[in-house]
């Protein structure tokens, strides 16, 4: 319980923090509308080719916009001496990276769910054609995209270029979990429900994200304390 309180403690902090500042926030959506503009010149909304490539054009927005706001994970508690602060707290590391995850997470979430009618309505995709499913996607997606984020984020966070190194790093280890996100998407946007044979994209993208967070929280303290 004790343990549980500590995570929900850390998330709370964090969304308190960025959602009174909105920087991280105000950048990653302006960035993410800007983009899905920009691709919608770049792709005829109305052709059919656009709509096979929607999945992968939904989650590359997803996946650059989300680096803006993972890359202050770590990064914002420098000032003052915080991040120390939080490492001499009784509490364990693996809470704090919790913490943030779930913090993150939600933030993503919003974002996403804030993206994809803008989407639908730029590309004349009817996005609430497998809302159930698509959420479900998107929950898993963010998550995964999160808690590399946050990891990476600790990794980097006493590097002077830790906004560029933590992209680096990041898209390579998301490949899979991507990869799983763009199949779903592009089938439940062209209608298709989750099932059958695309049921193995679910799977990966819960393997992965079951098998990158037990990694996270075992890791996370040689990564922060050494």
């Amino acid at each position: 319980m004790n343990y549980l309180r500590a995570v929900a403690t850390i998330a709370a902090k964090d969304l308190r923090s960025e959602t009174r500042g909105k920087e991280g926030i105000n950048a990653a959506l302006a960035f993410a509308m800007v983009v899905l503009l920009l691709l919608s010149f770049a792709f005829d909304p109305s052709g059919e080719q656009a709509r096979e490539f929607s999945g992968g054009l939904l989650w590359l927005v997803f996946a650059f916009a989300g680096t803006l706001i993972l890359n202050r994970s770590f990064a914002r508690e420098l000032g003052n001496d915080c991040l120390d602060a939080l490492l001499a707290a009784p509490i364990p590391a693996s809470a704090l990276l919790l913490g943030k995850c779930c913090a993150n997470w939600v933030i993503l979430c919003a974002l996403y769910l804030v993206c994809l009618p803008v989407f639908g309505v730029f590309y004349t995709i009817n996005v609430a054609v497998q809302i159930p499913g698509l959420l479900v996607v998107i929950a898993l997606g963010a998550w995964a995209i999160t808690v590399i984020g946050a990891m990476f984020s600790a990794l980097t966070v006493n590097l002077r270029l830790r906004e560029l190194m933590l992209p680096i790093l990041v898209y390579p280890m998301l490949i899979p979990a991507l990869l799983g996100a763009i199949q779903l998407t592009t089938e439940l946007l062209a209608g298709a429900p989750i099932g059958g044979d695309n049921r193995i994209w679910l799977n990966l993208l819960i393997g992965f994200n079951v098998i990158f967070t037990a990694l996270s929280v075992f890791f996370i303290e040689t990564v922060l304390v050494g």
